[in-house]
C-alpha cells in the first residue's frame, strides 16, 4: 500500500519535467563559471537547483488540481492521466502536496538568497525574495483560480520569463553579482524552447481544452498557426545563443551546442507531419530532452571557452 501511494506521489510529481527545469540553472551557472570561475559558489549552483526543483513539483501539483477543479482533465483529453483524474491521489491530498512543496520552495529559496548575499557589497536580497514569491505564484496560478493565466492564453508568455529570463538571468546573477544583459540571448532560448514544449502540449489538447473553455495560445492560434509559432520558437531559440556567441566570443568551443540543431530539425520535421492530435505526445519529451542536451552542451562550450 504504502509503495503504491508512494509510486501515486511520483507520477503527480511528473520528474520527467526536471530536465527541462535544470536547463535554464545550468546555462545562467555556466556562464557565471565561464566569467568567474575562481569564485564560483556551488553551494549557490546547489541551492538554485533545489530550488527549481520544488518550484517545478509545485507547478505540476497544482496543474494537476487546477485543470481537475475546472473540468479540463476529462476523458476526452489525450495526454497522460493526472494523478486526481486517474484516482491514483484524492484532491484533499493534491492540496496538502501543495501547500507543502510551497513550503519547501519557500525554505530552499531563503536558503538560496541567504547565501548568494553572503558577505556580499550589494545585497538585492529582499528583490530576489520578491522574485521567489513571484515564481511561486506564477506556478500556482498557471491553472489555479477564477483568474488562471494558462487559461486565457498567457502561459508561454510566462513560461519564457521564468523558464527563461528569471531561470537564466537570476542564477547568472546570484553567482556571479554581475548585470551582462547579453545573458539574455542565451535565456530566451531556453524560454522559447521551454514555450515549445508547453505549445506542444496545448497544440495536442488543442480540441479538448477548446470544449473546456481553456484559451490557450494554441487554442487561440489555430493548429496551422499554432505550428508557425512553434517553427519560430526553435528556429529563434537556435540563432539567439549563436547570436551570444558571436557577441562574446573566446573559442570556437562556445558554438558546441550547434551539435543539437540536427536534433531540433528532425523535431520540427515530425511536428509538420503530425497528423492526429495524439502524436504531438511523444515529440515533448523529446524536445525537453534536446533543450537538456542543448543546455550541457551549451555550458561545456562555455567552460572550455574560457
Amino acid at each position: 500500500m504504502r509503495n503504491a501511494k508512494l509510486q501515486a506521489w511520483l507520477y503527480a510529481f511528473r520528474l520527467r519535467t526536471l530536465p527541462l527545469a535544470f536547463s535554464s540553472i545550468i546555462t545562467g551557472s555556466s556562464i557565471a563559471f565561464a566569467h568567474n570561475r575562481e569564485n564560483f559558489n556551488w553551494i549557490v549552483f546547489v541551492l538554485c537547483l533545489v530550488t527549481t526543483l520544488f518550484l517545478q513539483v509545485l507547478s505540476n501539483l497544482a496543474n494537476d488540481y487546477g485543470d481537475s477543479e475546472k473540468g479540463t482533465d476529462n476523458d476526452e483529453r489525450i495526454g497522460p492521466k493526472r494523478a486526481i483524474q486517474a484516482g491514483m491521489l484524492s484532491v484533499q491530498e493534491i492540496k496538502v502536496g501543495i501547500a507543502l512543496t510551497t513550503g519547501f520552495s519557500l525554505i530552499a529559496g531563503v536558503a538560496l538568497v541567504h547565501e548568494a548575499f553572503l558577505n556580499v557589497e550589494h545585497d538585492y536580497t529582499f528583490f530576489f525574495l520578491l522574485l521567489g514569491f513571484a515564481a511561486m505564484a506564477a506556478a500556482i496560478k498557471y491553472t489555479v483560480g477564477k483568474s488562471a493565466y494558462g487559461y486565457s492564453g498567457w502561459g508561454d508568455a510566462f513560461v519564457i520569463l521564468f523558464f527563461g529570463i528569471v531561470g537564466v538571468g537570476g542564477s547568472y546573477y546570484l553567482l556571479s553579482h554581475q548585470i551582462d544583459y547579453t545573458v539574455l540571448l542565451p535565456a530566451l532560448s531556453i524560454g522559447f524552447f521551454s514555450a515549445g514544449v508547453l505549445n506542444l502540449n496545448n497544440m495536442r489538447d488543442s480540441q479538448s481544452d477548446a470544449k473546456a473553455g481553456k484559451n490557450t495560445l494554441a487554442v487561440k492560434l489555430g493548429l496551422d498557426k499554432a505550428r508557425v509559432y512553434h517553427r519560430l520558437l526553435i528556429v529563434a531559440g537556435m540563432l539567439l545563443s549563436v547570436a551570444y556567441v558571436l557577441v562574446s566570443f573566446v573559442s570556437t568551443m562556445q558554438f558546441l551546442f550547434i551539435i543539437t540543431a540536427p536534433l531540433f530539425r528532425k523535431h520540427l520535421v515530425a511536428v509538420n507531419r503530425v497528423k492526429e492530435l495524439k502524436d504531438f505526445d511523444p515529440l515533448l519529451k523529446q524536445l525537453a530532452i534536446s533543450t537538456f542536451i542543448f543546455s550541457l552542451l551549451f555550458a561545456l562550450g562555455q567552460v572550455l571557452g574560457e
